[in-house]
């Protein structure tokens, strides 16, 4: 069993930014790291969590969760809002009998379709284009 940990997760940004996540709590199986903003209401969070459920499966859960945050000035005071968040979950079912070689190969190939794994994430041009441009998927 893991115990609650920093991890360090890297942006795209034309200069890849490291974000440092520090733990935040365990309640309920669910792990929370946080990498600090300029106040709280900016903290952008990851969790993480993992259960058998009664199905024979094992189930995994992660979300990360960006908060873009302003400053607002109202009668001199000023005062930092969500002005939108960005969130991402990912979900892993497993059958218990599943190999470990398994559950690797599928987490790789999903990390390759993000960018992952040395690969050029924008040569993908599936996801890319649905995810960050924001376009349909249609059939040639």
């Amino acid at each position: 069993m893991p115990a609650i940990q920093n991890i360090i997760l890297t942006d795209r940004a034309g200069t890849p930014v490291a974000h440092t996540f520090v733990p935040e709590s365990v309640q309920g199986g669910i792990g929370s790291v946080v990498e600090a903003g300029t106040s709280a209401v900016g903290n952008k969070r990851f969790t993480i969590s993992g259960r058998r459920d009664g199905s024979r499966k094992w189930k995994s859960k992660m979300t990360l969760t960006v908060p873009i945050v302003q400053t607002q000035v109202v009668n001199s005071i000023s005062q930092d809002v969500v002005v939108r968040t960005g969130y991402a979950t990912v979900e892993f079912s497993f059958d218990e009998t599943s190999l470990s070689q398994e559950r690797k190969d599928l987490i790789s190939m999903l990390a390759c379709a993000l960018g992952a794994n040395g690969s050029a994430a924008t040569t993908k041009t599936l996801v890319e284009d649905v995810v960050v441009n924001q376009q349909n998927v249609y059939s040639s």
